[in-house]
């Protein structure tokens, strides 16, 4: 698995994920959550919510086994922020969001496939299609947020070397235009946050 770094101001080396890609597969989700969500309210028909549940599923999953940039939608995300910056933030806080939904990906692929109808499902899909609408349109990430507060109150352990974000919630990280290399770290970290070449990312 390939990863991305930054060096921030006091020289921590940190995992780090494109905002952007971030943000559009957000977006992407949202879409297909969408349309699955009113063939099943209006139609009844439940088939495309099934399919995109365990699509969401297999997507998390692999964002957090392999890298977003090797699941599904975060290929596609990545071809549609293509020609837009790079803007690095710290990738544990958006680990920790992916994970919550994993969880809830889960759980709406174990209760669509039993056939449970209702209230429950209505209200899991609602709270997954806002959760994404605010990350793609609002750019707020409500798990970085909920991870934030967690390291706040020493619930959880902040990852080592810190997470690049000020209380766990993600901000852009300023990324210079030349690569790192192992004799210019120092002076990166003296100047501000620098990324390493995609050539040169620690495989993981």
């Amino acid at each position: 698995m390939q990863r991305s770094f930054a060096v921030d101001r006091s020289g921590s080396r940190i995992a780090v994920v494109n905002e952007n890609e971030v943000r559009a597969a957000a977006g992407l989700t949202m879409v297909v959550g969408a349309v699955a969500f009113s063939y099943a309210y209006f139609a009844k028909q439940y088939v495309p919510l099934r399919v995109a549940a365990s699509l969401f599923f297999v997507d998390f999953l692999l964002r957090l086994t392999v890298g977003l940039g090797y699941s599904p939608v975060g290929v596609v995300a990545r071809w549609i922020a293509r020609t837009r910056p790079s803007e690095w933030v710290s990738l544990t806080p958006k680990r920790f969001a992916w994970t919550l939904g994993l969880t809830m990906a889960l759980a709406m692929t174990v209760i669509t496939n039993v056939g449970i109808r209702g209230w429950l499902p209505r209200t899991i899909c609602l709270i997954c299609l806002t959760l994404m609408w605010m990350e793609s349109v609002l750019g707020l990430c409500v798990g970085c947020r909920i991870y934030g507060l967690l390291v706040g109150r020493g619930w959880i352990r902040a990852a080592p070397g810190g997470d690049g974000c000020a209380g766990g919630v993600c901000e852009p990280l300023t990324v210079a235009a030349e690569p790192v290399t192992p004799a210019r770290e120092p002076a990166a970290a003296a100047g501000g946050p620098a990324i390493e070449p995609a050539g040169q990312a620690v495989a993981r």
